[in-house]
């Protein structure tokens, strides 16, 4: 699932392309995602001119000046640019069609991505507006994460896994961050220190930093804007080795399951 390096990944390789450029048409071939996507919408978009392409969660918006398009990758889903005419494949259902004779393609096998329109501030759109802080942005920080986790007896993992809390740490990332602030991923939120919380605001920094640089983590089917996968994979250190050393200590990488999914952590080194 495309978590947060991987829809900054995409947005990245999108927007200069996008940004600037005229809507020439849109077609829908498949207007059932998650939510229907709006009917006209080409007629809303024909002709007009892409402000900017921004991020708010792993949401993208493209601003245009009388209202954003809300895009969302779901479980599978990825964005890329081609030509114009090429032909759709099966699992191709949205073309936003560019006056360079480029379109950006939604690709979304699942189909529980999202193409929606609003006219109103998108940070009020229900599905944006209960959304927690941006991991990388200023009001993330180790007063808010500990003040937030007073007398929460919820696992750290799961606890900066919602998105109430802070948007776009995925269960990879959440692994990861885990680790390298060596904080045992069941330990209730609640128990940690302001020390701690600083150390793990760091690490959750640090990990997200390194992944968007190396284009997110392919670990099935995700691929940026350019259709290249992301190469974070490489780096992991503990996601996905269960069984196998622990790269700081030595100590055989543990699993267990937590909110139904994989987690993964070093006996020795996370307390």
């Amino acid at each position: 699932m495309p978590e947060l390096p991987e829809v900054e990944t995409t947005r990245r390789g999108i927007a200069p392309h996008l940004t600037g450029h005229t809507v020439a048409d849109v077609i829908v071939r498949h207007p059932q995602l998650r939510w229907p996507v709006p009917r006209g919408l080409a007629g809303k978009l024909r002709g007009c001119i892409i402000q900017a392409v921004e991020r708010r969660a792993k949401y993208l918006l493209l601003r245009f000046g009388h209202g954003t398009l809300i895009l969302h990758l779901g479980m599978s889903g990825s964005l890329r640019l081609i030509d114009a005419g090429a032909p759709a494949a099966k699992h191709e259902h949205f073309d936003l069609v560019l006056d360079t004779g480029r379109a950006l393609r939604l690709t979304d096998p699942r189909r529980f991505g999202a193409v929606l329109w609003t006219r109103n501030d998108p940070a009020q759109h229900e599905l944006l507006r209960d959304l927690g802080p941006e991991p990388l942005g200023d009001n993330f920080d180790a007063d808010y994460l500990y003040l937030a986790s007073r007398k929460r007896t919820t696992a750290i993992k799961l606890f900066i896994m919602d998105s109430k809390v802070v948007v776009g740490v995925g269960n990879i990332y959440a692994s990861e961050a885990l680790f390298r602030a060596g904080i045992h991923p069941g330990r209730a939120a609640g128990s940690l220190s302001h020390e701690r919380c600083a150390r793990l605001v760091a690490a959750i920094r640090q990990v997200l930093h390194e992944a968007i640089r190396q284009g997110g983590t392919t670990l099935r089917d995700f691929t940026g804007g350019d259709g290249k996968p992301g190469y974070f994979a490489q780096e992991l250190r503990v996601y996905g080795r269960a069984g196998e050393p622990c790269t700081a200590c030595g100590a055989t990488i543990k699993q267990m399951r937590q909110g139904q999914r994989s987690t993964y952590y070093c006996p020795r080194c996370q307390r």
